[in-house]
């Protein structure tokens, strides 16, 4: 996963056409059970740290689930379980291969709830005992969202029992907001809520929106895997605190992925006091605090670092010569987002300090230019993905280095890159091994710079969304390409009702986004 896995960047799914939020479910492990000790002491913060009260949450009607560009499915029917056929036959079915999981909304019956026995269940004996037979419900289960197996998990023990299986809930990251943390008794204090039915489920990550120091203490305090088994966190809009941040690191000895997005109390000195080497990726966005010295910390106390992604409107060329020698063997991922101060010389700094690595971006580093692409194809040899989008400077002579040079690269972003013209797409037209081309909005590409993309075989994403030259008649040229999985024409003026169904009868196998 990247970070979205986090691609925000703590990226996992694929996506699914037409999903949609369902517009209530239950909340999941959100019930009040007997905490479990984990045995391994209470986290707290040093005396004097201040308890901020939460600037921002933005309470959810259920914890969500972090899953790049996903979205529940609630449309797709629960199949029928009255026939003793329909169960049969999936019992000899395997799960779809590939199959993943969409965005969790959790729901989880609360004590008490009552839950139909096998017995009290509608139809013969012979149906009773299909519905609850645990070597169907294993195969069934898999042709579920994950929305809906929340869902699903209500109906009785035994369906439940199936689903807690940690195998159903891979690559799902569970968001809490801090109101959902909490049940107001009915003296008004406030008790932290039981988090075991998603350790049940064996969730190996977290979100937490809008908590305070104090509220990363009681999340440690009360999940039962926090200590050990929590390899990645993420922080978004929190105040939490240089301590509160050190304490966390300290506590939860397992994590080796960390975000931080939009928390504004934490500073500098905060990132030297509580990094550990054994962090292997780490997102910071939307931090005012982090600067080059910020950088300085990750670089010196990260010896390990696989991935980092960035946002920070103060970082300088200089802090990108701060990356060690064991870094540069290490690093294979960086995303430098909006870094507006990066110039080439900042570039010089990083291919020299990170030459092995395969996935980099620049986008929206808008003081770019030519000769700093032109560093980075003949530095970074191993590039297989490159995003400049944003990047008002590039022009098709950026684009004639990446030809000639990156030879493994299979992705290729260059969204409003406004200078970009069909000459550009004729040096692409050589790159073998493109899988990935985004062209969003690039407004000089025209008809005829289509056509020098039609030869490239290789092809599986193009995207030319809000792309205002290109015609309906060129665009149908695009039939060509019959390895072409995805397309997108989103804001396209070209792009008819009569293309899409032209689309639909030569493209088959293509996804053709309108």
């Amino acid at each position: 996963m990247s970070w979205e896995s986090w691609r925000d960047p703590w990226k996992m799914s694929n996506p699914r056409n037409g999903d949609t939020k369902p517009p209530c479910l239950p909340r999941n492990g959100l019930v009040k059970i007997p905490t479990q000790p984990n045995g391994l002491g209470s986290a707290s913060i040093t005396k004097g740290t201040p308890a901020v009260k939460n600037r921002l949450c933005q309470p959810s009607s259920v914890p969500a689930i972090l899953s790049p560009a996903l979205a529940p499915r609630s449309d797709l029917p629960i199949p029928s379980l009255a026939s003793p056929l329909s169960l049969a036959a999936l019992a000899g079915v395997s799960s779809p291969p590939g199959t993943s999981l969409v965005a969790l909304n959790s729901s989880e019956a609360t004590p008490g709830s009552e839950h139909p026995s096998p017995e009290r269940l509608p139809g013969s004996p012979s149906e009773r005992q299909l519905v609850v037979d645990e070597k169907i419900l294993n195969r069934l289960f898999w042709y579920f969202s994950a929305c809906e197996k929340c869902v699903l998990a209500q109906v009785c023990k035994a369906w439940r029992r199936v689903l807690y299986q940690p195998k159903f809930w891979v690559g799902l990251t569970p968001v809490l907001h801090t109101k959902e943390l909490y049940n107001i008794l009915p003296g008004g204090e406030k008790e932290f809520v039981s988090l075991q039915g998603f350790a049940v489920r064996g969730f190996d990550g977290f979100c937490l929106v809008g908590v305070s120091d104090l509220d990363i203490c009681e999340f440690i305090d009360n999940y039962p895997l926090s200590k050990k088994g929590v390899k990645s966190m993420s922080l978004k809009r929190s105040t939490i605190t240089d301590a509160g941040l050190e304490v966390m690191l300290e506590q939860m000895q397992g994590v080796v992925r960390l975000e931080l997005s939009g928390c504004n109390d934490f500073t500098e000195a905060g990132l030297w006091s509580s990094l550990n080497a054994r962090i292997t990726a780490l997102s910071v966005s939307d931090c005012i605090n982090v600067a080059d010295d910020a950088i300085a910390a990750i670089s010196q106390l990260l010896p390990n670092l696989a991935e980092l992604n960035l946002q920070a409107y103060h970082v300088t060329d200089t802090a990108l010569a701060y990356f060690t020698a064991k870094q540069g063997y290490t690093t294979h991922t960086l995303r430098l987002n909006s870094c507006w101060e990066i110039t080439n010389h900042g570039v010089v700094n990083m291919v020299h300090s990170l030459p092995n690595l395969s996935v980099l971006s620049l986008s929206g580093c808008s003081k770019v230019t030519d000769d700093g692409v032109e560093l980075v194809a003949e530095n970074l040899r191993k590039l297989r993905s490159l995003d400049l989008s944003w990047c008002p400077r590039i022009t098709d002579m950026a684009l004639e280095y990446i030809a000639c040079d990156l030879h493994k690269l299979e992705e290729l972003v260059l969204d409003r890159c406004v200078r970009i013209t069909d000459t550009g797409l004729s040096y692409l037209s050589t790159m073998s091994s493109l899988r990935s081309l985004y062209l969003r909005w690039c407004c000089q590409v025209q008809d005829f710079g289509l056509k020098h993309l039609l030869g490239m075989g290789s092809l599986r994403l193009l995207s030319l969304a809000g792309c205002p030259l290109l015609t309906t008649t060129g665009l149908s040229g695009l039939v060509q390409l019959q390895e072409l999985e995805e397309l997108e024409l989103t804001n396209c003026p070209g792009a008819t009702p009569e293309l899409f169904k032209y689309f639909s009868q030569h493209l088959p196998c293509c996804m053709v986004i309108e």
